[in-house]
C-alpha cells in the first residue's frame, strides 16, 4: 500500500507552510535524504528532504499551495513492487486533503499502543521497506524500534541507530524534554493568539471605513506568526524598562583606526559589531543576567548567544550569534553579514534565528534616539539602541560636544531583577566606552 508522505514541521513554530517549489515529480525514484520540495514555513524557505527510498506515487498538493497544514499527507510514496497509483489517487486536490488529517499527536500514541500488542507480527509495524529491510538483515525486532518518521513510522535511521537506542544510558535524553519545551520560542495554544490579535472581526473593521478607498493585505505566516508572538510577549512578559546614555566619541576614534588597520582585508567593523561584543561581554561579567524564562524555572546560560533584529520585507528575524564572547570583532562583523543577507531572502535554518538569551534591536542607523523594545520570548532581555547624537555634555567643569547614544533594556521582572538589570546596563555602557579592554 502507498506511504504517505506529510507535511513536515521544519521548525518548532511551525503550524501550517506554503508548498513553494516541487523538486520531483510523480513516477521519480528517491532516496533517502534527497531534496523533495522546497517549502515557505512562517519565517523561511526551506528544504525538504526524503526520509526513505520509492517512487513517487503522486504529488498531491500543487505548487504554490498555501495554508497546509502540518501532517497534512502532500504526497504519496509506492512500496517495493507496487505500481502507480489508480487515477482517484492523483485527483486528490488541495482543498480535500485538510479535511482527513491524522492528528499529529494521536498517530505515535496508536503506534505505540499497537507495537507491545503486535511484537510478535513484524510485518504489521508501521515501517518504511528499507527499514524492513536494514531489520531483516540486522535481525533487529521492528516491533522494539521507537519510528521518529511521520506518524510514530519507522525509518531507516531507527534502526541504523537501534542497538545504540536500546542501550540504558540513553533513557537519560528524554530528562531534558521537560525543560526545554518551556523554551519553545511560541509555547502558546493557537486560539490564544489569535483571538488576541483580532479582537473585531474583519467585516466590522471594513463597515468603519465604507465610501474610503483601501488596499487589503492579508497576513502571510511571517506576519501571523509576529502579530502572534509579541501580543502575547506584552501580554504575559512583565516587562520593566532601564535607560542610560553612553559615549560614543573613544569607540568612533577607535572603530576608524580599526578600520584603516583592517582594510586590507576587506573588513569594515560597525557600530552595531561593537554593541554586539560589549553585550556579550557584559552577560558574561554579569551572568545571573544571561538567562531565560522556562515556564516554571529559570535557565542561566554558560554561552552568551545574542540575537540581533534584522529588518526584512514583511517583517523580521533576529537571527542568533552564537558564543558571541569568545569571537572577534572581525569574526562577529563577517556572521553579522552573513546572517542578515540570507535572513532578507528567508534562508536561515531555524537554528539559526531560534534561541539566545538576549537581543539587540538598533534603530539608531535609521536615525530614532530612543524607543522601548518588545522582549521576544523567552529571552531575559532586549537592548534597544538609538542613534548617536552630537550634543553638549557637562564634563568636569566644562561643557562640551560629544556624540551621545540613548539605549534602553527591556526586561523580564520574572527573570531578572531591577538591580541586576542597572548591573548589566552598566557593564554594556562601559564597554562601549572603554572600547580597547573588550579586546583584551
Amino acid at each position: 500500500m502507498a506511504e504517505q508522505i506529510l507535511m513536515p514541521a521544519l521548525s518548532p513554530t511551525m503550524e501550517e507552510g506554503t508548498l513553494a517549489k516541487w523538486l520531483v515529480k510523480a513516477g521519480d525514484t528517491v532516496k533517502s535524504g534527497q531534496i523533495l520540495a522546497e517549502i515557505e514555513t512562517d519565517k523561511a524557505t526551506m528544504e525538504f528532504e526524503a526520509v526513505d527510498e520509492g517512487v513517487i506515487g503522486a504529488l498531491l498538493v500543487p505548487e504554490g499551495a498555501s495554508g497546509v497544514k502540518v501532517n497534512t499527507p502532500i504526497a504519496t510514496l509506492l512500496v517495493e513492487g507496487e505500481t502507480a497509483a489508480p487515477a482517484a489517487v492523483a485527483q486528490v486536490t488541495p482543498a480535500a486533503t485538510p479535511a482527513a488529517p491524522v492528528p499529529a499527536a494521536a498517530a505515535p500514541a496508536a503506534v505505540a499502543a499497537a507495537t507491545p500488542a503486535r511484537a510478535a507480527a513484524v510485518d504489521r509495524v508501521f515501517a518504511s521497506p528499507l527499514a524492513r529491510r536494514i531489520a531483516a538483515e540486522k535481525h533487529i525486532d521492528l516491533a522494539k524500534v521507537q519510528g521518529s518518521g511521520p506518524r510514530g513510522r519507522v525509518v531507516k535511521a531507527d534502526v541504523a541507530g537501534a542497538a545504540t537506542a536500546a542501550h540504558p544510558a540513553v533513557a537519560a535524553a528524554p530528562v531534558m524534554a521537560p525543560v526545554a519545551a518551556p523554551a519553545t520560542p511560541t509555547p502558546a495554544p493557537a486560539p490564544a493568539p489569535g483571538a488576541a490579535a483580532a479582537p473585531v472581526s474583519a467585516s466590522t473593521v471594513a463597515r468603519m471605513y465604507e465610501g474610503r478607498a483601501y488596499e487589503e493585505v492579508m497576513l502571510d505566516g511571517m506576519r501571523r506568526t509576529i502579530a502572534a508572538r509579541l501580543t502575547e510577549a506584552k501580554q504575559t512578559i512583565p516587562h520593566f524598562y532601564l535607560r542610560r546614555e553612553v559615549r560614543l566619541d573613544a569607540l568612533l576614534a577607535f572603530r576608524e583606526q580599526l578600520n584603516g588597520q583592517l582594510a586590507p582585508r576587506g573588513v569594515k567593523l560597525s557600530v552595531n559589531d561593537f554593541i554586539i561584543k560589549a553585550c556579550a561581554l557584559a552577560l558574561q561579567a554579569v551572568p545571573a543576567a544571561n538567562a531565560v524564562w522556562a515556564g516554571d524555572r529559570i535557565l542561566k546560560m554558560r554561552a552568551s548567544d545574542v540575537a540581533v533584529a534584522v529588518a526584512i520585507e514583511g517583517g523580521l528575524f533576529t537571527p542568533v550569534l552564537k558564543d558571541a564572547e569568545s569571537k572577534s570583532l572581525s569574526k562577529l562583523s563577517a556572521e553579522m553579514k552573513d546572517l542578515a543577507a540570507r535572513a532578507k531572502t528567508r534562508r536561515l535554518a531555524p537554528q539559526e534565528y531560534l534561541g539566545g538569551s538576549f537581543a539587540i534591536s538598533n534603530l539608531g542607523m535609521m536615525g530614532i534616539e530612543n524607543f522601548d523594545a518588545v522582549i521576544n520570548p523567552p529571552h531575559g532581555a532586549i537592548l534597544a539602541v538609538g542613534a548617536g547624537i552630537r550634543k553638549p555634555v557637562v564634563s568636569g567643569d566644562a561643557v562640551v560636544i560629544a556624540t551621545v547614544m540613548s539605549m534602553t533594556l527591556s526586561v523580564d521582572h520574572r527573570v531578572i531583577d531591577g538591580a541586576l538589570g542597572a548591573e548589566l546596563l552598566k557593564a554594556i555602557v562601559e564597554n562601549l566606552e572603554n572600547p580597547m579592554a573588550m579586546l583584551a
